[in-house]
């Protein structure tokens, strides 16, 4: 049996996209940012595995936690971030 859709994928990929694009700059990518936040705000990490280090975001800077589970998500199904 196949494992359910990641819903934060999408946007783990786009954060992704967003770094390798602008040399890891995470400023330039505060929009991805931003929107992979929202979506684990709405998915726990038990349903987005993207989001499992999301839980501990208070304590340790947001970029940092974003940027690896972006870094831990496979993009290579099709993800594509558009702008």
């Amino acid at each position: 049996m196949s494992q359910p859709k990641d819903p934060c994928k999408k946007a783990a990929c786009a954060i992704q996209k967003c770094l390798q694009a602008n040399r890891y700059l995470e400023k330039m990518c505060e929009a991805e940012f931003t929107a992979m936040r929202n979506c684990c705000s709405k998915y726990t990490a038990q349903r987005s595995l993207c989001c499992s280090g999301f839980q501990h975001e208070a304590s340790t800077s947001a970029g940092q936690s974003v940027q690896k589970s972006a870094q831990e998500a496979d993009c290579s199904n099709g993800f594509q971030a558009k702008h």
